[in-house]
């Protein structure tokens, strides 16, 4: 079977709905299919893949951090021709251009389309932001769930903010995968000299965040907790438009390229995970810290992302209009944890038994081949 998928990015753009179909790319060539992944030429396409770059003008990330990418009109007709060469096409996220025109060129030559749908609403600082993605949401999103074969959402909170459209089959609830050989709880390695390395002072607690360096993941909040918890230790893995270098806070050190051996290591040394973000689905991040034992704050959304993992994450109310009462909260938090060797012990046995990448992809290709 030849199966295209469509991101904005990437893999090597570093955001989570890339990894995920990175992920599943993977998974359906080892099954034997043939797979050609489509997206924007902003970043280097992966190894081992088949890609289609695409010729992508992208101003607007640069100018607001949002990851929307324009394709030019000789890419978007490169899209059209390779949908209609598909057998079935699998599209990350309603709300990109890629992905409007994947579904428009699938349903007019009807190919089975599957819809992953990751994130539900984004609760932007800016009034005007968050006025217009709720239009797009009503204009685009919506109706992209009602017109595609099947949808699975990576989350219960996304499936639940959705639970009013109408799709043409039952959405299924699939929990993105875990690649156990890396993200596990064995003993870390970061002895004084690896610690050192990353710039990780010793005797302090050390709070982790992994992602993109954008406003929704709730970087003004760490920003104001690192400003004003000196005596706690910041390590920023990821990258993106906001440096956090330019803080000119000595208790914040910034991490970017790691691979995810390195950054395995990471969630293995560190005393606690930090997502203080709005409009996630379930971050790929939290359940790769879960797997290797470390406990996470995050936002409320994204701590009943799966209902059953819920005792193990601490949700705080996240509010980017109000940096410093968020601070405050997430603060509260780490002085409250108090996860013993055996939660941690159990929290990961729990992602092992339950995120895994090779089931969500059977579980995706069945769905399509019950609606061909």
């Amino acid at each position: 079977m030849r199966i295209v998928t469509v991101t904005h990015f990437f893999s090597a753009h570093g955001g989570g709905i890339e990894m995920v179909a990175g992920h599943l790319c993977s998974q359906w060539r080892a099954f034997g299919h043939r797979v050609v992944w489509v997206a924007s030429d902003g970043d280097t396409p992966p190894d081992g893949i088949e890609a289609m770059p695409l010729r992508s003008y992208n101003f607007i990330e640069q100018v607001t951090g949002l990851p929307m990418p324009i394709p030019s009109l000789a890419a978007m007709r490169k899209l059209w021709r390779t949908v209609c060469a598909s057998d079935v096409v699998v599209i990350h996220d309603a709300l990109y251009v890629t992905s409007i025109l994947a579904m428009l060129a699938a349903g007019r030559t009807r190919k089975p389309t599957v819809l992953v749908q990751h994130i539900a609403e984004i609760a932007f600082p800016n009034s005007l932001l968050r006025g217009a993605f709720r239009l797009a949401s009503a204009l685009v999103t919506r109706p992209m769930l009602r017109a595609a074969g099947r949808v699975v959402f990576i989350s219960a909170t996304t499936r639940d903010f959705f639970a009013t459209v109408a799709t043409k089959a039952p959405p299924l609830l699939l929990y993105n995968g875990v690649d156990g050989n890396v993200f596990h709880p064995g003993k870390s390695t970061l002895d004084s000299s690896a610690r050192s390395t990353f710039g990780i002072p010793e005797g302090r607690k050390l709070c982790l965040f992994a992602g993109r360096f954008v406003e929704k993941k709730g970087l003004s909040v760490l920003r104001e907790l690192a400003r004003s918890r000196p005596d706690l230790y910041f390590v920023l893995a990821g990258r993106g438009p906001i440096d956090p270098q330019s803080w000119g806070l000595s208790n914040v050190a910034v991490c970017r390229g790691l691979s995810q051996l390195s950054l395995a290591e990471l969630y293995r040394a560190a005393d606690v995970f930090l997502l203080p973000s709005v409009g996630e689905g379930y971050p790929l991040v939290i359940q790769e810290a879960m797997a290797c034992g470390l406990p996470a704050i995050c936002g409320e959304e994204s701590a009943r992302a799966d209902p059953d993992s819920s005792r193990w994450l601490t949700g705080v109310p996240v509010s980017l209009d109000s940096p410093e009462e968020t601070a405050r909260l997430v603060g509260v938090a780490i002085d409250g944890l108090n996860a013993s060797p055996e939660d941690r012990a159990a929290m990961a046995e729990y992602a092992a038994r339950t995120y895994s990448w090779r089931n969500m992809a059977e579980k995706i290709i069945i769905a399509v081949e019950h609606t061909r």
